[in-house]
């Protein structure tokens, strides 16, 4: 698939939205990828997933984690394929945690998987939790990298099928707050929809 064909898959679902946006970073911005409508359908989680491992060795990883929510459907779909035990973290009382019982063989070496990056918070967050249980991350993949031009964001290497260059903003130098045109809408995990 061409990056032109994923790009198409979110726009057909409806899943790539203009407005006025909050992201779950807290940055504003005025386009917003709302990747749960993409991969509601199996055949896309097939096929996105299967575009993320092409240049994958599944013999280079132990295990499979993403940040919940966001990373859920993808890192499941991933690690299925990858033929690997699937785990995440997820954010209690706004702290990333483990739990459910998960736990990481010490010296495990992790795959870590989300649908869209943009300030990369949430990854590192995971990541810091893996480290913390003991696993090694060592590859990040994404569907989307809304920031592809921020290249230090993480210390492991990390790669994305779809490089979409969207301008963000923090609250207080938002134009489209200045303006007062649209509110913001907090679409995300994070938020109320």
């Amino acid at each position: 698939m061409t990056e032109q064909e994923m790009l198409k898959m979110y726009e057909d679902a409806g899943a790539l939205l203009n407005g006025h946006f909050v992201l779950s970073s807290g940055r504003h911005s005025a386009r917003y990828l709302q990747s749960a409508l993409v991969l509601m359908q199996p055949r896309n989680a097939t096929a996105l997933a299967t575009e993320l491992i092409k240049d994958i060795n599944p013999d280079d990883y132990d295990m499979v984690v993403s940040p919940a929510i966001g990373g859920l459907v993808i890192g499941q779909e991933v690690a299925r394929q990858l033929d690997k035990p699937f785990i995440f973290t997820e954010r209690k009382e706004g702290e990333m945690q483990m739990r459910r019982g998960f736990s990481i063989p010490e010296g495990s070496r992790l795959l870590v998987v989300e649908d869209v990056i943009t300030t990369g918070g949430s990854v590192r967050e995971c990541i810091a939790v893996v480290r913390e249980f003991g696993g090694k991350p060592t590859t990040i993949l994404a569907v989307v990298d809304r920031a592809p031009q921020q290249q230090d964001r993480f210390d492991i290497t990390h790669h994305t099928v779809i490089a979409l260059d969207v301008e963000t903003f923090a609250s207080e130098t938002c134009p489209m707050c200045q303006e007062g045109h649209l509110p913001a809408i907090k679409p995300g995990s994070r938020g109320h929809a």
